[in-house]
Formats: C-alpha cells, sequence, structure tokens
C-alpha cells in the first residue's frame, strides 16, 4: 500500500452509470424505433422497493460505523455485519435490483436493454477497484471476508 491511502481510486459515482444508462434508455428507444414496455408501472415497485431498502440498510451500517459509502474515499475498515454478513455490494445489488424498476417507470426497452452493461461497468471499473484496494489494504482479513461472502448474492 502506498504511503498515501487515495482510496479504491473509483473515477466517478456509481449511482451515476445507473441513473445515466437509465436516462440513455428513452433515447435509445427513439433511435432504433423500439416498442415501449407494455407492462403496467405499478410493478415497478416490485424493483424500486427491494433495491431501495437495500440501499438504505447498507448507506445506514456505513453512516453507523463512520465510514463515508463513497467509494472514491479512504475507508478505515471492513464492514462484515448486518447486511454486509451476506452480500459484499449491497449497494450496488440494490442498485440493480431497482434499475428494472426505473425502466418499468419509463416504459422503456431501451433502458432495460442497457441493464446488463450499467452491471458489468459496476463490476469491471468499480467493484474490481475496490476489491484491489481492500486487497492491499486489508490483505488476509478481506480474503477471509471474500472467502466467506459473495459478491452479490
Amino acid at each position: 500500500m502506498a504511503e498515501t491511502d487515495r482510496g479504491a481510486g473509483v473515477m466517478f459515482p456509481p449511482p451515476f452509470v445507473y441513473l445515466g444508462l437509465w436516462l440513455l434508455g428513452p433515447v435509445l428507444d427513439r433511435l432504433l424505433g423500439l416498442t415501449p414496455l407494455l407492462i403496467p408501472g405499478g410493478f415497478s415497485a416490485l424493483f424500486l422497493f427491494p433495491g431501495f431498502i437495500l440501499i438504505g440498510i447498507a448507506i445506514g451500517l456505513f453512516r453507523r460505523r463512520g465510514e463515508n459509502p463513497n467509494p472514491a474515499t479512504v475507508t478505515g475498515g471492513i464492514i462484515d455485519t448486518g447486511i454486509y454478513a451476506l452480500t459484499r455490494n449491497p449497494m450496488y445489488l440494490g442498485m440493480s435490483i431497482a434499475y428494472p424498476g426505473l425502466a418499468i417507470l419509463l416504459h422503456s426497452l431501451g433502458a432495460l436493454l442497457l441493464w446488463p452493461i450499467a452491471v458489468t461497468i459496476i463490476r469491471t471499473q468499480v467493484i474490481a477497484r475496490e476489491e484491489r484496494y481492500l486487497e492491499a489494504k486489508f490483505g488476509t482479513a478481506y480474503l477471509d471476508h471474500k472467502a466467506r461472502v459473495r459478491r452479490w448474492i
């Protein structure tokens, strides 16, 4: 680990990945002439509520531990209790669950088609950086946590 801890090196706020691609969805719909999703907007709650609840629980645990949930900041420790005993990335999991609900609200097939791209960007550009950082900073303690707890679910 370098003398100065600069965090995981995440270059952009992860919610912006999901939000940006979600907003790009209707543009894609229009450009490609995609058929609107015919799923009633009320079904969005099946995704939005669990996703946002998961995010809220995870952020609450970060706050109680005195940690900043922003992945661009330095971390003081591994959170491995509560929801973090079940998934190493509950905030990203929550965003990934909520995303289709947002696509349904827009009736946007394009947004739904961009969902796997959002998940891939989070996995390769955010989670991978965080994991490298945490392994370098906490060594065996983080490796043990990784061995016990799945990345997503």
